[in-house]
């Protein structure tokens, strides 16, 4: 009967063959449906249809990753953390599936390698890192279940790379906590964005921040939630002793 069912299943192709033997390195087991982890690691650009005409691309698996991801560290955190209020608690999950920590971890993973694209990586963005790790998540859960997800998850996100104390005192928005001293304070703020190209090729955006209709600090980049972002935290510098305090 084992002797049947090799012959019937179809062998893999020498390029698969490499990716499966890459891909089992790196989660420590092995895993069953690869083309799951094919489509985990396959940009839209690259335009193809599965046999249906649904795009074939890791959106919809970076989709249920991402849940997949804020639950299990939800439970982690309430179990880790039993005297945490829910606000702290949400506080602390937003940490660890911030953009720039999930950026950090597909990097440290160079999950990069495997991502088949018709955009050159460096023109990509910085967030695809992020992006095809909750993908790789997905297809993960959908390959092997609940129970070998949260398993990687433990292993490969919360045991090496989180620290509760070191967390606690992170900021993950500096315009989200400026608001919400200015608020605290009762003093008027504002964020006014504006374009500002220059000489540049690349659109870039300008932001001015007041506050009780004095203009302490300006920030700029190619987005305006970077620049706002920018802005903020050189206010939040400007102001940190009385932030601290209050």
């Amino acid at each position: 009967m084992i002797d049947f069912i090799r012959k019937i299943v179809k062998p893999l192709s020498k390029e698969d063959a490499q990716f499966y033997d890459e891909l089992k390195r790196l989660l420590d087991f092995s895993p069953r449906d690869i083309n799951k982890y094919k489509k985990a690691f396959t940009h839209r650009s690259v335009q193809i249809l599965d046999r249906k005409g649904i795009p074939i691309n890791y959106e919809r698996l970076e989709f249920l990753g991402d849940s997949i991801l804020g639950s299990v560290i939800a439970t982690y955190l309430y179990k880790e953390v039993p005297t945490g209020s829910e606000g702290y608690l949400t506080q602390m999950r937003s940490k660890i599936v911030s953009r720039e920590h999930l950026n950090a971890l597909g990097k440290e993973l160079n999950l990069i390698r495997f991502v088949k694209s018709n955009v050159d990586n460096a023109n990509i963005g910085e967030n695809i890192h992020g992006n095809i790790f909750e993908a790789l998540i997905g297809a993960i859960y959908l390959d092997r279940g609940y129970d070998v997800c949260q398993k990687f998850i433990h292993e490969k996100v919360l045991a090496p790379y989180v620290d509760i104390e070191r967390l606690e005192g992170k900021i993950t928005s500096y315009k989200g906590l400026l608001i919400e001293w200015c608020q605290k304070q009762k003093k008027k703020y504002s964020f006014d964005t504006y374009e500002d190209t220059g000489n540049e090729s690349v659109k870039h955006f300008s932001v001015r921040v007041s506050i009780d209709g004095e203009q302490i600090a300006k920030g700029r980049a190619t987005s305006k939630k970077k620049a706002e972002e920018q802005a903020a935290k050189r206010v939040y510098f400007a102001f940190q002793n009385q932030i601290k305090l209050s």
